[in-house]
């Protein structure tokens, strides 16, 4: 009671919205793993329904993100997202750069997916500099606490604005470099299959019907391009996710390639062999150029770590006499 008595008002207040605005933040993250086990549940129905159905879905899900395998509470989220983007600050959260990253992520539900982007990059927004003003000790330049709230607010406005966009970043990386490491046995699928005499629509719906479980990343690229050349885009404009996107030459070339045969016809087999030998051959020398840069780097974590174990080894036995030696000339004088 006597410690009760001693805290002012002010301090009752500050751990107030301390714990207020630690349980948003914790709310926030909360959302987000809840929001990716619902889009990776309703991934799978999907699939099954695809399944099923014999037939193909388009790229987005329904307007409410499949507002029905979802908590209330996400959905709740979702929808107050959702009002923050379509309100007059709509394009000032999501910003024409941070649209295109959420569409190559490739999440289950575009809709729900921005929608749950904009919710978290708000509350982060608002809550981490709450958060670092109340926890973090202040910072005192000439006597004034006002440098210090204005620097952790800028500090935890701009960590909880990029965050979002970090974590979506790394999702779109991780899938890139997933479908780099596919791309060779894509265009051995599609040599063999234009061997056996598909045509390249053929071929594109064989790939995403039989094999999008070992090209999860490239199926579902060459499934969206089949549904948009299907409503009428040229082959090239369909492949447009693989040339803009993915930002990689061999990407480039394949869809061009793609786009000519599907356009003017001629045997394909040739130039795909020609083509999956250097995509390997580039693979080869990327692994020896990482093997020599592994090798430097293992030369300097051998020398920081065994050669003082080796000083110690040899010479330990010549320092200890040397040092026994001069004790004793000590002790003789």
């Amino acid at each position: 009671m006597a410690y009760l008595d001693s805290l002012d008002v002010r301090t009752v207040y500050g751990l107030i919205l301390a714990v207020l605005a630690l349980a948003a933040l914790v709310l926030g993250l909360g959302l987000i793993r809840a929001g990716r086990r619902q889009e990776q549940l309703q991934g799978r129905i999907e699939k099954a329904l695809q399944r099923g159905k014999g037939q193909g879905v388009g790229h987005d899900t329904d307007a409410d993100g499949g507002s029905t395998t979802l908590s209330p509470v996400v959905q709740r989220a979702a929808a107050l997202g959702r009002k923050w983007g379509d309100g007059r600050f709509g394009d000032v959260l999501l910003a024409e750069e941070d649209r295109r990253l959420l569409e190559m992520a490739s999440y289950p539900s575009y809709t729900h997916a921005r929608a749950m982007f904009l919710f978290v990059r708000g509350v982060l927004s608002l809550g981490l500099p709450v958060l670092a003003v109340l926890l973090l000790p202040p910072l005192r330049v000439n006597g004034s606490a006002f440098v210090s709230v204005l620097a952790y607010g800028v500090l935890g406005f701009g960590l909880g604005w990029m965050l979002p966009k970090w974590v979506v970043q790394h999702r779109f990386s991780t899938r890139k470099r997933a479908a780099i490491d596919e791309l060779p046995l894509l265009v051995d699928l599609l040599r063999l299959l234009q061997g056996v005499g598909l045509s390249i629509d053929q071929s594109l719906h064989q790939i995403h019907d039989e094999f999008s479980d070992v090209l999860p990343v490239l199926g579902n690229e060459i499934r969206i391009a089949v549904e948009q050349h299907a409503l009428g885009r040229p082959r090239i404009q369909s492949l447009g996710r693989l040339i803009d996107g993915y930002d990689n030459e061999d990407f480039e070339a394949l869809s061009r390639l793609i786009a000519q045969v599907d356009q003017h016809g001629g045997a394909v087999q040739d130039p795909l062999k020609r083509f999956g030998e250097r995509i390997r051959e580039q693979r080869r020398m990327e692994l020896k150029e990482n093997i020599g840069k592994l090798t430097v780097k293992m030369t300097g974590v051998m020398v920081a770590t065994l050669l003082p174990a080796l000083l110690v080894l040899t010479a330990g036995s010549g320092f200890i006499a040397v040092v026994r030696g001069l004790k004793m000339v000590g002790g003789g004088s």
